[in-house]
């Protein structure tokens, strides 16, 4: 059988040929995948969307950017923390542990005091964009 460009199926990148399954266990509960999948890949065809709360908000997070940029999609592989799922491959009886920031939350609200988000005192004081009180741009002494 051929493809839409006439290779055949060995030989037509778009449509790899099946490379066969690979398990590994998420938080307990086996989940199968395909050899060469990405982790992130692996969690969302079985239907997870988020494995994580953001340390600042506690809202859930997955895949954002997938391309490793964000950290959005932060677990714990083997054993080790800090793992982007997106860049991952998933190999056969990986063990796979959600992510728990809490300790790393519990520490931002420490440090900010209130607990306020940062971000949200910098839009009410007008200095988001690097301008200061009066609106002015902030220099780096080139003249600028």
């Amino acid at each position: 059988m051929t493809g839409p460009y006439g290779l055949t199926a060995a030989h037509d990148p778009a449509a790899p040929a099946d490379s066969g399954t690979i398990t590994v266990t998420v938080d307990g509960e086996a989940v199968t995948g395909r050899a060469g999948q990405t982790i992130a890949g692996m969690l969302l065809a079985s239907g997870r969307v988020s494995w994580r709360v953001s340390p600042r908000s506690g809202r859930p997070r997955g895949v954002f950017c997938g391309i490793g940029v964000c950290f959005d999609c932060l677990l714990v592989v083997n054993g080790l923390p800090d793992v982007r799922a997106c860049q991952r491959r998933a190999t056969d009886g990986d063990v796979i542990d959600l992510q728990d920031d809490s300790a790393a939350r519990e520490g931002h609200a420490a440090r900010d005091g209130d607990g306020r988000d940062r971000r949200a005192a910098l839009d009410s004081r007008g200095d988001r964009d690097g301008r200061g009180e009066r609106g002015e741009r902030a220099s780096a002494g080139d003249g600028r």
